[in-house]
């Protein structure tokens, strides 16, 4: 198919203009959608479909996140294909995804328009569900009228599922769609949430909330009222976070995963960035460095996640022991300056960027990477 290629920043993604009755054949449907006596059933979402469970499960949820009832929306949608005449039916784009790293082929060097490949499987909906359902329906009364549709797309592929999930949980995060505005308080208030990232998400929460903090305020809730410069997203930490909770749970899960188990391991966090606020000096939440910058942070927090498998206790004197051991970061933070960081640290993308600072500032500190050799770990860099 014919797509062209977007760049912004690390993120490549393409734009499709899809005929609709090629679309319909090549997306699932995740809920079930009504209109006049007519259904479309939901295809089943595999117990591994991190992303398709975790969105089926939100548009089924209608008492806890107060969407609109599908059978109004898709009848609503479908009536204004109906009637819309001068007005596009479908002006704003559907947001597609994929697993899969699709070959694309630019019609000559330099142009952003080329060859996308198709797909194996079908494409999960992130953003659309309604607005398809009622094509389809359109589809099924109309379809001369239907076949002249081309319905403007975004396709995302090759990305983990923390990736996909993010993206659906950012674009419904508005008051008429998904009550809660970031992802931490949707694994804390639902009761269908896994453990993993339960856990996980009360440890960002400390980290945000928690007076003695150094991310205290830093970090973006997507709606938070602090008016304070922000490091990162919380969506972003929470992912970091629950890589590593989800590598270790095991040894969690003996331990204890209530509350105050979470407070332990949020003290780990909150010890291993007080040693790195020490030993990045000026560096540390400097506008002129890339140290408290999302993909520096990220490292950070697996590296942190490797030291405390090795070096965890005792609690006491942990601060004062983890700031020799991350000494030799300071002659680091040269190399985190703004001026020509990309070149020094050269990657494909964020993902890749993350992972290569992570085994250098491990490599550094001479700490060894815990994820290495653990079978069925998965990791965004994988």
């Amino acid at each position: 198919m014919t797509a062209t290629q977007i760049r912004q920043k690390d993120a490549v993604f393409y734009f499709v203009a899809y005929p609709s009755e090629d679309l319909l054949t090549k997306v699932r449907f995740i809920s079930r959608f009504y209109d006049e006596g007519e259904t479309i059933k939901p295809e089943e979402v595999q117990a591994e479909d991190d992303v398709g469970q975790f969105i089926a499960r939100i548009e089924r949820s209608d008492k806890a996140f107060q969407r609109m009832l599908s059978r109004s929306k898709v009848k609503s949608i479908r009536n204004f294909y109906e009637t819309a005449v001068s007005q596009p039916p479908i002006p704003g784009t559907v947001l597609l995804f994929t697993p899969q790293r699709l070959r694309f082929q630019p019609l000559n060097e330099g142009n952003p328009i080329g060859h996308l490949q198709e797909p194996e499987e079908k494409f999960l909906i992130i953003d659309g569900q309604h607005r398809l359902a009622a094509l389809q329906f359109y589809e099924r009364t109309h379809p001369d009228e239907a076949r002249n549709i081309h319905v403007p797309c975004v396709i995302f592929d090759g990305r983990s599922d923390d990736f996909a999930t993010e993206m659906f949980v950012i674009i419904n995060s508005t008051p008429t769609r998904i009550n809660k505005s970031h992802l931490v308080d949707l694994y804390e208030r639902v009761s269908w949430a896994e453990p993993d990232r339960r856990f996980a998400a009360r440890i960002v929460e400390m980290l945000y909330s928690e007076g003695d903090s150094p991310l205290r305020y830093r970090i973006n809730r997507l709606g938070g009222r602090s008016k304070q410069e922000k490091w990162i997203l919380q969506a972003e930490l929470f992912n970091e976070v629950h890589r590593w909770v989800r590598q270790a749970w095991s040894k969690i899960g003996k331990e204890g995963t209530d509350k105050p188990a979470a407070q332990r391991y949020y003290r780990k966090v909150r010890d291993f960035l007080k040693a790195c606020a020490q030993v990045w000096s000026d560096a540390w939440g400097n506008d002129n460095y890339m140290v408290t910058k999302p993909v520096t942070l990220k490292a950070m927090i697996r590296v942190c996640a490797d030291l405390t498998g090795q070096d965890a206790e005792p609690e006491e004197g942990r601060i004062e022991r983890w700031r020799g051991r991350l000494s030799s970061w300071t002659e680091k933070a040269r190399e985190f300056r703004n001026e020509g960081f990309y070149e020094r640290f050269p990657a494909k993308g964020q993902i890749e960027r993350v992972a290569r600072i992570h085994r250098e500032l491990g490599r550094a500190a001479g700490i060894q990477a815990r994820s290495a050799g653990r079978k069925g770990a998965r990791s965004e860099d994988s």
